[in-house]
């Protein structure tokens, strides 16, 4: 009779990654590594898991009825929620010709609303991007640039990796070098635990090509505050 341990879904999935040398930080995307089935099978790896954390925080799992299955709810959020943008391959983007008579080079600037998460104490992070591009010779759908911004943000991040992801990731869909990210946003670390700044907003910016030069900058940003006035 064999004593073998079997080894579980997660060091199945990391043993793939570490044979390939690929990294897997917080804030990377694994979604190449995990076969199907897999996802499902870490869900009830993680439950088993999370009870043993409710446990040694001395929650009574087996009475308390707000505490019954929560275990099970926290893996489900991890995986397919909060955390969704490791797990999930990237939004699929068609790209459409940007040539001829009725081509478009001017700026775009689009707002997401964005939910992420702090990599370093799993609170929340909520705020908007403003996206900004001037096409090349392919454009994307208006709603194909939240998806990947929204996409990029599901994972335990900084906000200043968060905003250099959304820029590459819209410039690899939209093969323009032209790209400007603006985030502002709340954070859960300085909220609810540490100095509990309840007014805390956190801005960071990432400018490539075009909105390097002044007056690209300046439009993009005066789009902001035109948006922002609309929505507020």
């Amino acid at each position: 009779m064999s004593d073998k341990k079997s080894t579980s879904v997660s060091e199945s999935i990391k043993a793939r990654l570490k044979s390939s040398g690929t990294r897997f930080w917080a804030n990377d995307n694994i979604s190449n590594f995990i076969q199907d089935g897999e996802r499902d099978a870490l869900i009830d790896e993680l439950s088993t898991k999370f009870e043993g954390v409710l446990d040694s925080l001395i929650i009574d799992r087996e009475t308390d009825p707000n505490s019954m299955g929560t275990a099970r709810r926290l893996a489900k959020m991890y995986v397919r929620e909060i955390m969704s943008g490791r797990y999930d391959p990237a939004p699929d983007v068609t790209a459409f010709p940007n040539v001829g008579r009725d081509s478009y080079h001017g700026m775009l600037v689009i707002r997401a609303e964005l939910k992420s998460m702090c990599s370093h104490h799993h609170q929340p992070v909520s705020g908007t991007a403003y996206i900004g591009v001037i096409p090349g010779d392919k454009v994307i759908g208006l709603s194909k640039y939240i998806r990947i911004a929204q996409w990029a943000a599901q994972r335990g991040t900084l906000q200043e990796e968060l905003a250099s992801e959304i820029a590459r990731e819209i410039a690899k869909a939209t093969e323009s070098d032209d790209v400007a990210v603006y985030i502002q946003a709340r954070h859960g670390c300085c909220e609810n635990r540490g100095v509990r700044a309840s007014s805390s907003l956190t801005q960071t910016t990432v400018l490539r090509g075009l909105f390097n030069t002044s007056h690209a900058k300046s439009e993009f940003f005066d789009n902001i505050k035109i948006q922002e006035r609309n929505v507020n």
